[in-house]
């Protein structure tokens, strides 16, 4: 069977996605690639995407950015964690960070220590053992060469994709306007082989990567590779975002506020706040979650609120054919855990690592497409945690959360959790092990017991190992400038 070469990419759409994957193709593997990338200036980009985690820093490192130009020229802060508020029940707060809890050991996790702590009364709340969660909380951040910090970003997502676009074209990727009106396909393999433009023009290619957003135009309108929809786990359907004038200086970490019928995002940026809100429109209209995001803004709005539509779920195959989806095009979960970029950059990297140079084989594409299950299912599951496992009953919403259905999956880790107090973290997944802990405890589910290798410990030296660990953090943090000092002294923006 004869495999046709790839030679030339065709990236459909721009902004975050689009723009991401011409940059990574074009410096990583450009010098045996023609990289093309087709946007239209009459078509807008969602661009909302203002919040990351922290493998963006593993791309940014393999694309040579230098971090303190890149967070100036997006208008960045640094982020820390999210502050989920009234989650667990109204007036119930709690923090999921970014770094390690406490001290594992080989046949259990930290949590099981401080289950037992707990019960002796000598120890702390949870999260006061982890620096990256005292700092956020303290409003501290530095980003230090030894024993740092776990960090990501909050960023301007237009900013960020015309930052990506600068060193895309830097690294030979061509940039075509024009609105894309035709896909053509081959009528023998079915394959895409060329994009028609508003202006007639016919661009060519081998390799054709969807970044259309929500209309998924190469991978559903062409290739009707299908979707699973999720929006019976993951009910919210609907998103209003506007910017604010900042009051203050900004935090270290995202808030994530629960609201009657969905949530209410802040992430804080140097010279503006971006603000939203994901609520699920058969519990509350879109004029009337207006008003309730209007109503809890703190500062003036500097830009229209606009509404933003969508379907939870995932597209059945992120590769078909000789078409990779990558972005809303591949399919969407909410943005609770700030995970839409990371499953852009996972997805060039994977696409990186089975690059099909030599043309396209069936075992690279099965591969390449149960590694994206398997992550996005981990991510599905760990967002829905967040809505069912709750002490919140007070609206409708709430009370369908609680009593919906949960994918199996979902229920064993919850299930482990409660009875044993034990975590594990399979292969392609994204959250580990701590990320599960925090939130699992942070919403209010206790395991029933801890693993007995603690008893190991006397309760004197579970008392000094608890408190060995609290000194540690409180000196890290301790030595912290302000969050607002490092920046001025880092990565001041010059943007207005």
């Amino acid at each position: 069977m004869e495999h046709k070469k790839i030679n030339k990419v065709i990236v459909a759409g721009g902004g975050t996605a689009g723009w991401m994957a011409a940059a990574s193709l074009a410096k990583l593997l450009g010098k045996t690639l023609d990289i093309s990338l087709i946007e239209s200036d009459d078509i807008p980009t969602v661009g909302v995407g203002e919040a990351t985690i922290p493998t963006m820093l593993t791309l940014h490192e393999l694309l040579g950015i230098n971090e303190r130009e890149f967070v100036a020229e997006v208008n960045g802060t640094f982020k820390l964690g999210i502050s989920f508020e009234n989650w667990r029940d109204v007036d119930q707060d709690y923090i999921h960070s970014f770094g390690f809890t406490g001290k594992d050991c080989w046949a259990a996790g930290f949590q099981h220590f401080w289950l037992k702590g707990q019960q002796l009364g000598i120890a702390k709340d949870f999260g006061e053992y982890c620096g990256e969660l005292i700092a956020a909380r303290q409003n501290k951040f530095a980003v230090t060469p030894k024993n740092g910090l776990n960090y990501a970003y909050h960023i301007d997502a237009g900013r960020y994709a015309a930052y990506l676009r600068k060193l895309a074209e830097q690294h030979g990727a061509k940039r075509i306007e024009g609105k894309i009106v035709e896909v053509g396909l081959n009528s023998d393999s079915g394959d895409i082989e060329s994009l028609t433009l508003a202006s007639g023009q016919v661009v060519e290619g081998d390799l054709f990567i969807d970044c259309s957003g929500f209309r998924g135009l190469l991978i559903e309108q062409a290739l009707h590779t299908g979707y699973d929809d999720w929006s019976h786990w993951l009910p919210c359907d609907s998103a209003i975002a506007v910017q604010t004038e900042s009051l203050a200086a900004p935090i270290p970490y995202t808030r994530s506020i629960a609201r009657g019928a969905g949530w209410q995002w802040r992430i804080p940026l140097q010279s503006r706040v971006g603000n939203g809100l994901v609520f699920c429109s058969r519990y509350l209209s879109d004029d009337d979650a207006k008003q309730l995001l209007l109503d809890n803004l703190e500062g003036a709005p500097i830009n229209e609120p606009r509404v933003i539509k969508f379907r939870t779920g995932t597209r059945r195959k992120h590769w078909n054919k000789n078409c990779i989806a990558l972005g809303l095009s591949s399919g969407f979960i909410e943005p609770l855990e700030s995970t839409s970029i990371h499953l852009i950059q996972r997805g060039i990297t994977r696409l990186m690592q089975m690059f099909p140079y030599d043309g396209i084989r069936k075992p690279d594409v099965a591969e390449f497409n149960a590694q994206m299950d398997a992550e996005i299912v981990n991510i599905r599951d760990f967002i829905i945690l967040h809505y069912h496992v709750t002490n919140r009953d007070d609206t409708p919403f709430w009370r369908f959360c609680r009593a919906m259905d949960i994918p199996d999956t979902l229920r064993h880790r919850i299930e482990l959790f409660k009875q044993t107090g034990r975590v594990f973290k399979g292969p392609n997944e994204l959250f580990g092990e701590n990320s599960w802990t925090q939130v699992m405890l942070g919403q209010g589910l206790l395991p029933e017991q801890y693993h007995p290798i603690v008893n190991m410990m006397s309760d004197d030296e579970l008392s000094a190992f608890l408190r060995g660990i609290d000194q540690t953090v409180t000196n890290q943090v301790r030595q912290l400038p302000s969050h607002q000092q490092f920046i001025d002294h880092y990565c001041k923006s010059s943007a207005g």
